[in-house]
Protein backbone atom coordinates (compact mmCIF):
# COMPACT_ATOMS: atom_id res chain seq x y z
CA UNK A 1 0.00 0.00 0.00
CA UNK A 2 1.65 3.62 -0.94
CA UNK A 3 1.73 5.89 1.69
CA UNK A 4 -0.30 8.05 0.97
CA UNK A 5 -3.27 5.79 1.02
CA UNK A 6 -2.17 4.32 4.04
CA UNK A 7 -2.22 7.60 5.67
CA UNK A 8 -5.73 8.03 4.25
CA UNK A 9 -6.59 4.60 5.91
CA UNK A 10 -5.04 5.66 9.21
CA UNK A 11 -6.95 8.62 9.23
CA UNK A 12 -10.47 7.24 8.82
CA UNK A 13 -10.11 5.27 11.54
CA UNK A 14 -8.97 8.19 13.57
CA UNK A 15 -11.20 9.96 12.84
CA UNK A 16 -14.20 7.29 13.39
CA UNK A 17 -12.47 6.99 16.97
CA UNK A 18 -13.30 10.61 17.64
CA UNK A 19 -16.54 10.79 16.25
CA UNK A 20 -17.54 8.08 18.23
CA UNK A 21 -15.79 9.35 21.44
CA UNK A 22 -17.95 12.88 20.47
CA UNK A 23 -21.23 10.45 20.63
CA UNK A 24 -21.45 9.97 16.98
CA UNK A 25 -23.34 6.39 15.87
CA UNK A 26 -21.61 5.33 12.76
CA UNK A 27 -23.41 4.09 10.35
CA UNK A 28 -21.07 2.94 7.34
CA UNK A 29 -17.50 3.58 6.68
CA UNK A 30 -16.68 3.84 2.86
CA UNK A 31 -19.68 3.06 1.89
CA UNK A 32 -19.91 2.79 -2.12
CA UNK A 33 -22.66 3.82 -4.80
CA UNK A 34 -21.69 3.19 -8.29
CA UNK A 35 -18.14 5.27 -9.10
CA UNK A 36 -18.90 7.65 -5.75
CA UNK A 37 -17.97 6.91 -1.91
CA UNK A 38 -18.86 8.47 1.36
CA UNK A 39 -16.12 7.95 3.66
CA UNK A 40 -18.43 7.98 6.90
CA UNK A 41 -22.01 8.07 7.39
CA UNK A 42 -23.17 8.59 10.40
CA UNK A 43 -26.30 9.93 12.89
CA UNK A 44 -25.71 12.71 15.92
CA UNK A 45 -28.24 14.45 17.82
CA UNK A 46 -31.52 13.11 15.10
CA UNK A 47 -29.29 14.11 12.38
CA UNK A 48 -28.03 12.53 9.36
CA UNK A 49 -24.28 13.40 8.88
CA UNK A 50 -21.91 12.17 5.98
CA UNK A 51 -18.14 13.27 6.96
CA UNK A 52 -15.60 13.60 3.97
CA UNK A 53 -12.29 12.67 5.72
CA UNK A 54 -9.32 14.01 4.39
CA UNK A 55 -5.44 13.34 5.81
CA UNK A 56 -2.08 14.18 4.72
CA UNK A 57 1.17 14.45 5.98
CA UNK A 58 1.89 17.95 6.14
CA UNK A 59 0.32 21.05 4.86
CA UNK A 60 2.86 21.88 2.81
CA UNK A 61 0.66 23.32 -0.09
CA UNK A 62 -2.72 23.64 1.62
CA UNK A 63 -4.78 22.29 4.58
CA UNK A 64 -6.46 19.20 3.99
CA UNK A 65 -10.32 20.48 4.07
CA UNK A 66 -8.94 22.60 0.97
CA UNK A 67 -8.85 19.31 -1.24
CA UNK A 68 -13.10 19.25 -1.08
CA UNK A 69 -13.44 21.43 -3.76
CA UNK A 70 -17.24 21.76 -5.57
CA UNK A 71 -16.58 19.12 -7.82
CA UNK A 72 -15.79 16.38 -5.14
CA UNK A 73 -19.26 18.36 -3.08
CA UNK A 74 -21.25 17.39 -6.50
CA UNK A 75 -20.09 13.92 -6.20
CA UNK A 76 -20.63 13.73 -2.14
CA UNK A 77 -23.71 15.13 -2.13
CA UNK A 78 -24.84 12.77 -5.17
CA UNK A 79 -24.11 9.61 -3.27
CA UNK A 80 -25.90 11.47 -0.25
CA UNK A 81 -28.79 11.14 -2.20
CA UNK A 82 -28.69 7.66 -3.31
CA UNK A 83 -28.16 6.59 0.46
CA UNK A 84 -31.19 8.47 1.46
CA UNK A 85 -33.34 7.12 -0.61
CA UNK A 86 -32.13 3.62 -0.79
CA UNK A 87 -32.29 3.35 2.73
CA UNK A 88 -35.58 5.77 3.12
CA UNK A 89 -33.84 8.01 5.45
CA UNK A 90 -35.97 11.11 7.33
CA UNK A 91 -33.46 13.19 9.12
CA UNK A 92 -32.32 16.54 8.60
CA UNK A 93 -29.02 16.23 6.49
CA UNK A 94 -25.42 18.18 7.44
CA UNK A 95 -22.51 17.80 5.61
CA UNK A 96 -18.89 17.57 7.66
CA UNK A 97 -15.33 17.75 6.88
CA UNK A 98 -12.61 15.84 9.12
CA UNK A 99 -9.45 16.88 8.16
CA UNK A 100 -6.50 15.70 9.88
CA UNK A 101 -2.78 16.49 9.80
CA UNK A 102 -0.17 13.72 10.55
CA UNK A 103 1.76 14.49 13.28
CA UNK A 104 4.91 12.36 14.24
CA UNK A 105 2.85 9.53 16.14
CA UNK A 106 -0.23 11.13 16.60
CA UNK A 107 -2.95 13.39 14.34
CA UNK A 108 -4.42 17.08 14.39
CA UNK A 109 -8.15 16.41 13.89
CA UNK A 110 -10.65 19.21 12.96
CA UNK A 111 -14.23 18.75 13.05
CA UNK A 112 -15.45 21.12 10.35
CA UNK A 113 -19.45 20.92 10.61
CA UNK A 114 -21.91 21.81 8.02
CA UNK A 115 -18.61 22.39 5.84
CA UNK A 116 -20.65 22.85 3.10
CA UNK A 117 -24.63 22.87 1.43
CA UNK A 118 -26.10 21.34 -1.62
CA UNK A 119 -26.83 24.15 -4.12
CA UNK A 120 -30.65 24.05 -4.92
Amino acid sequence: MSKHNKIGKEGERAAVDFLVKKGYKIRNINWRSGRYELDIIAEHNDIFVVIEVKSRSGTYFEQPFQAVNRKKQRFIIAATNDYIEQFKIDLETRFDIISIVAQGTSWNIEHIEDAFYPLV
